[in-house]
């Protein structure tokens, strides 16, 4: 049987390393045009050029999403858009039959975006007659009824991440109240608020909670080893997390899909998802229908810990191995864990000695200077951030 990708989510090039750091085999990525994910950072044409490098370097895969609706103005620039992507990228991830056309007239490989809703064989056959190379099913089967399609198209599936109230994301709620389509990945997740239920004269009806549309995260860690057998790609949510997330959700599917987890080993990873941003855990049409206790009490995430900038590096010493570091706010001290961010690092470690002037120290403070031992190179003008545990 051969082993499932992991595929991670890149908005950005920090999260890109990030991915690549926690092991994936694959990133999925979209453009500052048609992409399901506006506010990311996103990437441009140029910075294509650079990324495939990097995937060539680390050996991953990276595809490219154009998956939201394609107006018939933009036919054009779409069309101008999709030649020029073909030498680096592996594959689209679509649903529009315009995108899906240009593909097919270049000869890129495209996937089927779960935008499309694919929830029967017989819809899985349509695409597979049009040529597509892979399904994301409908985000509503359940575990049968994916392994029934599987069996017409390799299917890539949503493992962990934001679940929407809405069918697949097609939500007008953001729209009519902020004028930013969902449908165009400019969603201001409304659903993710709180609401009070007021009548025509003024009175309030308190309920017990009140994030009545915001689902928990899905996340499939418990029962993977059902789905291992018959998915090809294992796909993580979050083109707009942060660098931390990527890496961690990462790293834990990584090795749930590597080895064969103990009941055990899969509450100590959960509790390492719950470290990074999360609104609670579900297990989202999988194994049943959504009830009640599948929606969220929280705004703004359940995540036991946070990061808090601190300052940058300065100067990097490599026969050493030793980070100069200016503290521009907080303090540190030894035992601390901080994390290193920048364009192409990503570094998470405990501090085990400091120096200030070449002797040894247990703190410093906003405004000084510290050397920090690593054993990874980072690079001048990286972010230094202190982990805080909640």
């Amino acid at each position: 049987m051969k082993k499932p990708e992991l595929l991670s989510p890149a908005g950005s090039f920090e999260t890109l390393h990030a991915a690549i750091k926690g092991g994936c085999d694959a990133v999925y990525l979209g453009l500052k045009e048609f992409s399901m994910r506006d506010s990311a950072k996103n990437f441009t044409l140029s910075d294509l050029k650079k990324i495939k490098k990097i995937k060539k370097e680390n050996k991953v895969k990276v595809y490219l999403t154009l998956n939201v609706i394609i107006y018939p103005e933009e036919i054009s620039k779409l069309s101008k858009l999709i030649p020029k992507v073909k030498p680096y990228v592996d594959a689209i991830i679509c649903w529009d039959l315009s995108v899906i056309q240009l593909c097919k007239k270049y000869k890129i490989p495209f996937f089927i975006s779960t935008q499309a809703s694919v929830s029967n064989e017989e819809t899985a056959k349509f695409y597979k007659k049009l040529g597509a190379k892979r399904i994301i099913p409908a985000r509503e089967l359940n575990i049968k009824q994916m392994k029934k399609l599987s069996k017409i198209l390799p299917i890539e599936i949503f493992c962990h991440g934001a679940l929407c109230v809405s069918i697949s994301g097609r939500c007008f709620t953001s729209q009519f109240l902020h004028c930013k389509s969902a449908n165009r990945g400019m969603c201001q997740h409304p659903c993710r608020k709180s609401y009070t239920i007021i009548d025509d004269e003024g009175n309030k009806l308190k309920v017990e909670n009140n994030k009545v549309m915001s689902a928990k995260d899905l996340c499939i860690l418990p029962f993977i080893e059902k789905l291992k057998p018959f998915v090809t790609s294992f796909k993580i949510e979050g083109r707009n997390r942060d660098p931390e997330y990527v890496y961690a959700v990462t790293k834990a599917y990584r090795e749930a899909i590597d080895t064969r987890l103990t009941e055990k080993r899969k509450k100590e990873l959960i509790k390492e998802l719950e470290k990074v941003y999360n609104r609670g855990f579900g297990s989202g049409f999988y194994i049943k229908s959504p009830t009640p206790d599948d929606f969220s009490k929280s705004e703004h995430g359940e995540q036991k810990e946070t990061k808090q900038f601190i300052g940058k590096v300065f100067k990097y010493w490599p026969k050493p191995k030793v980070a100069g570091i200016h503290l521009n706010a907080g303090k540190l001290k030894l035992g601390d864990e901080i994390l290193i961010i920048g364009k192409s690092t990503f570094l998470k470690t405990k501090i085990k000695s400091m120096e200030q002037k070449n002797k040894p120290v247990i703190k410093a403070i906003k405004g000084e200077d510290i050397g920090i031992k690593l054993l990874n190179k980072v690079k001048v003008k990286d972010d230094v951030y202190l982990i805080i545990k909640k």
